[in-house]
């Protein structure tokens, strides 16, 4: 019998790990479970995942309720693929990763920042909605950009699009 392929393995890394960094690796995880091991952390320690992030993510059918907030220091020592900076500060304070880690930038707004001017709970949600369905459609096409950054092409078992 074949060893199942090795799969690809990707860090979203964020300033907090709160927000948009744990969107990405549960949409990674949900939308590709076969193709990417996927993990987020931050170049910050924070405390909790952004209640916002977890109630939209939810409403999509995602539960990221009982992940954490974690540093990259709190990751298993791991040779990541790609490290993929989802904001500036992020990007601008990545650390150094030994390894083959290629390290690329596709930067999202902040929902956090967004919607602290928000008239009401449901306008600041609406900022979350947008930002969580950027960031599922942008992992929808992970292969194609990471190919389209000058990433290793990653052949692909599947023959038609993903649906979750």
């Amino acid at each position: 019998m074949d060893a199942p392929a090795r799969k690809t393995t990707i860090l979203f890394l964020c300033t907090g790990n709160t927000c948009r960094s744990q969107m990405a690796e549960a949409w990674t995880r949900r939308l590709w479970p076969d193709r990417f091991e996927a993990y987020s952390a931050g170049v910050e320690a924070i405390s909790a995942v952004d209640p916002r992030a977890v109630h939209v993510m939810a409403e999509a059918g995602v539960d990221i309720a009982q992940q954490r907030p974690k540093t990259v220091d709190a990751l298993p020592e791991k040779n990541f693929d790609y490290v993929i900076t989802l904001c500036g500060h992020a990007n601008e304070n990545c650390p150094y990763f030994p390894g083959p880690a290629q390290v690329l930038h596709r930067g999202f707004e902040d929902p956090p920042r967004l919607a602290e001017h928000a008239a009401s709970e449901e306008e600041a949600l609406g900022h979350y909605r947008r930002i969580r369905d950027e960031i599922r459609e942008f992992v929808s096409s992970l292969p194609e950009w990471l190919s389209s950054q000058g990433g290793a092409q990653i052949p692909s078992p599947f023959f038609g699009p993903i649906h979750a």
